[in-house]
């Protein structure tokens, strides 16, 4: 039992720990998505130095809901995009990833922050509650670089449907 104890507060510890190593990133830039009057997330972008370099580097892009939003919504929401950008069409697993994600992400409500690192071409989805203001905790796996990609592109790629919304997040940067 003793063996147990130690082994879950080693883990809860290692993910404290990750997510302490990303909160301290500096920030390249922020922006809020609106549509029509209403604002649905405020957003920023951080980085170990506070430049971005690229979807494929160390970035952290938190996102925190002004409205309530759920899960099927937020899915939703990323197959749009998905489909505007062509990774549908492209990227035979992007089905898969939609069922995941649909299992992972809670509902959202004002105050909630999900929050996307990528560290050495790897994903990891974080939460923070907002009653929880003090910690963010990890959902589900790490993703793969695949994935990453992809799902960064929503607000980081070439394509993406906010191209205003990407130049404040990276600085201005291509």
């Amino acid at each position: 039992m003793r063996n147990l104890l130690l082994a879950l507060s080693l883990s809860f510890f290692t993910c404290t720990v990750q997510a302490a190593d990303w909160l301290s990133w500096r920030k390249v830039g922020d922006a809020t998505l609106t549509w029509g009057p209403f604002t649905l997330y405020t957003s920023q972008l951080l980085t170990p130095d506070g430049r971005y370099r690229g979807m494929s580097r160390d970035n952290a892009l938190i996102i925190t809901y002004a409205r309530d939003i759920d899960r099927d919504e937020l899915v939703e929401a990323t197959r749009d995009q998905w489909q505007a950008q062509g990774i549908l069409q492209q990227e035979p697993q992007s089905e898969a990833w939609l069922r995941m994600l649909k299992t992972l992400w809670p509902d959202v409500t004002p105050g909630t922050q999900l929050a996307f690192v990528l560290t050495d071409g790897q994903g990891q989805f974080w939460y923070r509650h907002p009653a929880a203001q003090t910690s963010f905790t990890p959902l589900g796996p790490r993703q793969s670089a695949a994935f990453s990609s992809r799902f960064l592109a929503i607000w980081l790629g070439p394509h993406t449907e906010y191209p205003d919304l990407r130049k404040q997040l990276t600085g201005g940067s291509p």
